[in-house]
């Protein structure tokens, strides 16, 4: 595994998103229920950026673009979501986040 720093637990508000850089290549990063999960800044439907329509709310991920729904826990599809959402491994050593980063996750789109 490819551990690198991503940030610090205190820059994260609960159920906020937050966009992280690693190596160039951004990542929405979200806490909720006191875990911390990464993935693509891009909707796995239409490219749509979920910095911009996408809600945190508990832990389920919404595009309010389309509606398209996640369990941010597994990002298996929830509603009408059709694809499920990639996310990164994390994990917490003391007030630093970290995430197994080797490559970037992508979509592929229809």
């Amino acid at each position: 595994m490819t551990w690198q720093r991503l940030c610090s637990a205190g820059d994260l508000v609960e159920n906020q998103l937050r966009k992280v850089e690693i190596a160039g290549v951004p990542i929405l990063v979200a806490s909720i229920s006191g875990t911390v999960v990464a993935f693509p800044p891009l909707c796995p439907h239409m490219a749509e950026p979920l910095e911009i329509s996408g809600v945190c709310d508990g832990e389920m991920l919404t595009c309010t673009k389309h509606v398209w729904q996640w369990d941010l826990r597994s990002g298996e599809p929830q509603g009408l979501a059709e694809k499920p959402l990639l996310l990164y491994p994390t994990k917490r050593e003391g007030d630093e986040i970290w995430i197994d980063f080797e490559r970037e996750l992508t979509y592929e789109y229809d």
